[in-house]
C-alpha cells in the first residue's frame, strides 16, 4: 500500500492566474518578436548614429543586467506574478480565505447528508441481520423435519426439506458476505464522518483566525515593501501566506473530494441492494472491492487499512449503537493545520 505524500504547494503555471500568465507570456514574445521584426531596420538605422547607438546598447546592458542578476530577476518575476494573479482574480475566486469559506459550507452540507446515508445504512444492516438469523431459524427448522422425515420412511419429505435448508444456506453465504461489505461501508462513513467533523472544527477556527491576520498583512503591503524585500534576499510575506492558505485549500479540497466520491459510491451500492427481495448488484460490491485495494486515503489516512481489518475480523464485532464520540483538541494534539504556517 503505497505511503500518503504530503501536500505541495502548487507553483505559478498550476495555479489559476498561471493560465493568465502563459496566455500573456505567450502574447508578449510573439508581439515582441513582431514588433523588433517590424523595428528592425529603424534600428539599424539608429545604430549607425553614435548617440543611438550608446543608448541601445545601455538599454541592452539593462536587460542582460536583469536576466543574469537573481535578485533583479525574481523582483520582476514576482511583479510579473502579482498582475496575473491581479488580473484572474478579476474573474475568478482565488482568495484563498474566499475559497476555505466555501469549503465549509460543502463540508457542512455533505456531513449533513452523510449523516443521512450512515442512519439508512444502519437500518438496511438491522434488517439484514435479521433476515440472516431468521434464515438460521429455517435452516434448522428444515433439517429438524428432514430429520423427522427420515425417522419415519418419508424420502420425498426428507429430499424437500433438505433442499430447502440447502437453499437457504447458500442464500445466507451471499447475504453474510453483503452483510461483511455494509459492515465495512458503515465503518468507512462513520469514520470519515468523525475525521470530517473535526475537520470542519479545525478549518472553521482557522479561518476565523487567519482572516484577521490576512487583512492585517495586507493592509501593511505595499508593491515598495515587497521589492525591498525581494532585493534583500527575504521572502515576500504575503506571498508565503498566500501559499500556506492555498496549500491548506488544497487539503481540504483533496478530503472534501475524496468524502463526496465515496458517498457516491456508497449510495450507489445501497440503491442496488433489495433485501425485500434478496437481490444485490454485484457492480456495486465490485466498486467498494476496488476501493479497499487502492491506497491510503486522504482523510482517513492510516486508519484505512485498520478498519477494512476490524471489518473482516469474526472476533471484532460491531457495535451499530455506538455513539460518534469525537476527540478533544488536546487528545488530537491541537489544530491539524497549524503546521501549514510554521515558517
Amino acid at each position: 500500500m503505497s505511503e500518503l505524500q504530503p501536500i505541495k504547494p502548487k507553483n505559478f503555471w498550476e495555479r489559476p492566474e498561471g493560465v493568465t500568465g502563459g496566455l500573456f507570456m505567450a502574447a508578449i514574445l510573439l508581439g515582441g518578436g513582431y514588433l523588433l521584426y517590424q523595428a528592425l531596420p529603424t534600428l539599424i538605422a539608429l545604430a549607425q548614429n553614435t548617440l543611438y547607438l550608446a543608448g541601445l546598447l545601455a538599454a541592452l546592458a539593462a536587460v542582460v543586467y536583469m536576466v543574469l542578476d537573481p535578485k533583479m530577476r525574481n523582483l520582476v518575476w514576482y511583479m510579473y506574478k502579482s498582475i496575473m494573479r491581479s488580473l484572474t482574480g478579476m474573474f475568478v475566486q482565488i482568495d484563498p480565505i474566499g475559497i476555505l469559506k466555501s469549503y465549509i459550507d460543502d463540508l457542512k452540507d455533505s456531513l449533513s447528508k452523510m449523516n443521512g446515508q450512515i442512519s439508512s445504512l444502519k437500518g438496511q444492516m438491522y434488517k439484514l441481520n435479521e433476515m440472516i438469523k431468521q434464515n438460521q431459524r429455517n435452516i434448522q427448522n428444515n433439517l429438524n423435519l428432514a430429520g423427522k422425515a427420515k425417522e419415519t420412511g418419508k424420502d420425498a419429505i426428507m429430499v424437500l426439506q433438505a433442499r430447502k435448508a440447502g437453499r437457504l444456506q447458500d442464500s445466507n453465504v451471499k447475504l453474510e458476505d453483503l452483510y461483511k461489505r455494509m459492515e465495512v461501508l458503515y465503518r468507512v462513513l462513520t469514520k470519515m464522518y468523525e475525521n470530517s467533523e473535526i475537520m470542519l472544527e479545525d478549518l472553521s477556527d482557522q479561518v476565523v483566525v487567519k482572516e484577521q491576520e490576512y487583512k492585517a498583512i495586507k493592509a501593511s503591503h505595499s508593491a515598495i515593501r515587497s521589492a525591498q524585500a525581494i532585493l534583500s534576499g527575504n521572502s515576500d510575506k504575503k506571498y508565503m501566506y498566500d501559499m500556506a492558505l492555498e496549500a491548506m485549500a488544497d487539503d481540504v479540497g483533496q478530503k472534501v473530494g475524496e468524502m463526496e466520491r465515496f458517498m457516491d459510491m456508497s449510495k450507489n451500492f445501497m440503491d442496488g441492494i433489495d433485501l425485500q427481495n434478496g437481490v444485490f448488484e454485484e457492480e456495486g460490491l465490485a466498486m467498494l472491492e476496488k476501493w479497499e485495494k487502492e491506497g491510503v486515503s486522504a482523510l482517513l489516512g492510516g486508519d484505512k487499512g485498520k478498519i477494512i481489518a476490524k471489518a473482516n475480523n469474526p472476533s471484532d464485532v460491531l457495535d451499530l449503537n455506538a455513539p460518534v464520540q469525537l476527540p478533544t483538541k488536546a487528545e488530537r494534539d491541537g489544530n491539524q493545520y497549524d503546521t501549514f504556517f510554521e515558517q
